[in-house]
């Protein structure tokens, strides 16, 4: 089983994304930084140029919400954000490398499975 298969998902439109994956790491990302790292062609274009992914996530984090959440089939999930941007899909493998290697600020623990 690999460790970035999804056991669930919690999309909370106005705070975090919460993940808990097959082999009982869970994550909540907060909106703001998980609107930074968008993983997305203009996205990663800004970042190597030096320019603002998103000013809003930036300048007021807290206004940063998420308009429409959807699969993007069994390996990532696509996220619409108030600041307009929609091109972004968060591979599941992406999510768990960046919490493994510590690259996105994230609230990292393990699921209780006894119950």
């Amino acid at each position: 089983m690999g460790t970035h298969q999804i056991e669930s998902i919690e999309v909370d439109r106005t705070s975090h994304v919460f993940i808990e994956f097959a082999d009982g790491v869970t994550a909540r990302f907060r909106l703001a930084p998980l609107r930074l790292a968008c993983p997305c062609a203009e996205c990663n274009s800004r970042r190597q140029r030096g320019a603002s992914v998103s000013i809003l996530a930036e300048t007021d984090p807290d206004k940063i919400t998420i308009t429409e959440a959807a699969m993007a089939g069994a390996w990532g999930l696509n996220l619409d954000w108030s600041d307009g941007h929609s091109t972004g899909i968060y591979a599941f493998e992406k999510l768990r490398s960046w919490i493994d290697e510590h690259l996105v600020e994230a609230d990292v623990g393990t699921a209780d499975h006894d119950g």
